[in-house]
């Protein structure tokens, strides 16, 4: 998947961190959870686990029961930057997909990303940092299939330290990264960094 790896970093933290909410509303003191250390710790066994890469498909919805997240899925580009572009910070209950790189279920490292708040309050991945390692994300499909995947591990990044390769580099099975906003939060410059969640197909139906 080329779609230049740093500047889709750059355009997480930027447009979906600003933490418009907490800075005006004075709720720092209910910001969203983040991951521990021990959910940033891969299982080498779930390797051995992947199902069988499914054929392309664009994705319609994501669902994460543990933490209660149902919501629709839209198509995202890049901007005229060359990074990615982000779903209407309006739409509290909307995600986004890459539709230019890999679809969920197919071979290789598909993309989703969605606001953890606005102006009104928590959106769509606000409780992404609560989830945890072995939990199940499901994707509904353009082609009526569902793609079930298993969570292997939900880490942080402050900014600066952002692993593009080990995030957005090309998978050899199909694996799933959801993407939010996290780490430190500042009054000035809004949230730090990012949670990101890595995921690996283990099933359809």
């Amino acid at each position: 998947m080329r779609i230049g790896n740093t500047a889709i970093a750059t355009v997480t933290v930027v447009a979906f961190c600003s933490g418009v909410w907490l800075l005006y509303s004075g709720a720092e003191t209910h910001a969203p959870p983040q991951p521990g250390a021990a959910q940033g710790v891969f299982d080498p066994g779930e390797e051995a686990r992947a199902a069988p890469a499914l054929p392309p498909s664009p994705p319609m919805r994501i669902r994460i029961p543990s933490i209660r997240i149902d919501a629709p899925l839209t198509g995202l580009g890049l901007t005229k930057s060359g990074s990615l572009d982000v779903p209407p910070a309006g739409d509290k209950n909307l995600a986004g997909w890459y539709e230019a790189g890999t679809t969920p279920g197919e071979r290789g490292t598909a993309i989703v990303a969605g606001h953890v708040d606005n102006a009104q309050g928590p959106a769509v991945f606000y409780n992404l940092g609560a989830l945890k390692k072995g939990s199940t994300i499901e994707v509904d499909r353009r082609d009526g299939g569902i793609a079930v995947f298993t969570v292997d591990a939900i880490e942080v990044y402050e900014a600066r330290d952002f692993p593009d390769e080990k995030v957005y580099g090309v998978a050899k099975r199909p694996e799933l990264r959801v993407i939010t906003c996290g780490g430190g939060y500042s009054r000035t410059t809004g949230y730090k960094g990012n949670v990101v969640v890595f995921a690996h197909l283990t099933g359809s139906h």
